[in-house]
C-alpha cells in the first residue's frame, strides 16, 4: 500500500515537471528504500518488544485455569516448594496471575501461601527424617556441599549448625571429629550423642514441635553461645543475600549472626536464583556459599563480585 501511494505521488510529479531523466528516478527510488526501510525496522522493534508479553497472554487464553492450577500442584509436589517466579516461567503467565493462582490454591487449601511463593501442604511435601534421609531433595548434591563444609573447620573449632536435611547431613560428616556442635536441632543432637560424638552443646529454649529445634525466649540466651563457624541454609539465595520462610527459625538464628566467626550458607543448587520469604542475611553478611555446581552463574558472579566466597561441587 505505501509502495502504490508513492509510485502515485511519483507519477504525478513526474508528469507535473514532464521530467523523466535517470538521474529522477534513482533519487526518488532511493528516497523510497530509505522510508521503507526505516518502516520495517520500526515495525519489527515493535513485534519483537512486545512479543513476549504476546505469547504469555495468548497461552494464558489457551491454557485453563484448572489446568495451570494441576501444573502448579504437580510443581510442588515435585519440590515442596515454588515461588512466583518460577509459576510464571513454567506456566508462561504474567505476575497477577502467578499470584492469584497461589492465592484461590491456598484459599482452597490445597497449598499453603507463603511470601513470593508457595509451600505444598504436609501430605504433599516431600517428607524425611534421619532415618529416610537419603529420599530428601538434591541428597546427593546436599551430601557433597555437606562434605565440603566439613573440610573447613579445623580440630578443636566449635561450629553451630542450625536445622534442616543439609544440616543434618553435614553433622554426619562432622560426627566422630574434633570438633565441638553446637545446635538446637534436637534430630542432629539425638543423632550426635548416639554416636557418641564428645562435644555437643544443646542451645536452651522451647521446644517447637514443627521444626524439631528449641527456641530461646530472650534475646540474652544467645550470647551463651560462640562459635568459630555457623552453617546455615534457606529456600532461596540471590545477589541480595540468603532467604529462609520460617521466620520463627530465621529469628532465632539472626541471634546468633554476633557470636559466630565465619557465616557459611549451604544451598543447593535449585535455590540458587530464588527469592522467597524474608531476607535472613545481606550478601555482605556472608563470608562462604557451598552449593552445586549447576547453580545460577549469573548469581554466583553477583555474590563474588560483593565478596563472597563460593565454593561449587
Amino acid at each position: 500500500m505505501i509502495v502504490s501511494l508513492l509510485n502515485l505521488i511519483y507519477r504525478s510529479n513526474h508528469s507535473y515537471n514532464n521530467q523523466s531523466n535517470t538521474a529522477f528516478e534513482a533519487e526518488f527510488y532511493t528516497r523510497l528504500l530509505r522510508f521503507v526501510t526505516t518502516a520495517l525496522k520500526r515495525v519489527f522493534f515493535t513485534i519483537f518488544k512486545y512479543n513476549h508479553q504476546i505469547i504469555i497472554y495468548a497461552l494464558e487464553l489457551i491454557m485453563t485455569e484448572s489446568q495451570r492450577h494441576q501444573l502448579l500442584l504437580e510443581m510442588l509436589q515435585q519440590t515442596g516448594f515454588v515461588t512466583v517466579e518460577q509459576v510464571i516461567d513454567r506456566l508462561q503467565v504474567s505476575p497477577a496471575t502467578a499470584r492469584r493462582d497461589i492465592n484461590k490454591l491456598g484459599e482452597s487449601g490445597k497449598l499453603k501461601k507463603v511470601r513470593n511463593g508457595a509451600e505444598a501442604v504436609s501430605q504433599n511435601r516431600v517428607a524425611w527424617t534421619p532415618m529416610n534421609i537419603h529420599q530428601a531433595q538434591n541428597h546427593e548434591e546436599k551430601v557433597r556441599i555437606a562434605r565440603a563444609a566439613s573440610q573447613l573447620v579445623k580440630p578443636g573449632e566449635s561450629i553451630v549448625i542450625n536445622c534442616g536435611s543439609t544440616a543434618f547431613t553435614l553433622g554426619r560428616e562432622i560426627c566422630g571429629k574434633d570438633a565441638q556442635v553446637i545446635t538446637n536441632y534436637l534430630p542432629l543432637a539425638n543423632f550426635l550423642i548416639e554416636q557418641e560424638h564428645d562435644s555437643v552443646v544443646i542451645m536452651g529454649g522451647q521446644y517447637n514441635r514443627s521444626q524439631a529445634i528449641t527456641l530461646a525466649p530472650q534475646e540474652g540466651e544467645s550470647s551463651l553461645y560462640a562459635g568459630h563457624w555457623m552453617f546455615t541454609s534457606g529456600k532461596g539465595l540471590t545477589a541480595e543475600g540468603l532467604y529462609k520462610t520460617d521466620m520463627l527459625t530465621a529469628m532465632a538464628e539472626q541471634k546468633m549472626l554476633n557470636y559466630v566467626g565465619k557465616l557459611v550458607v549451604l544451598v543447593d543448587s535449585s535455590k540458587v536464583g530464588q527469592r522467597a520469604g524474608m531476607l535472613f542475611s545481606r550478601a555482605e553478611q556472608i563470608d562462604i556459599v557451598i552449593t552445586g555446581k549447576a547453580a545460577d552463574e549469573k548469581v554466583i558472579e553477583q555474590l563474588k563480585a560483593q565478596g563472597v566466597e563460593v565454593i561449587l561441587v
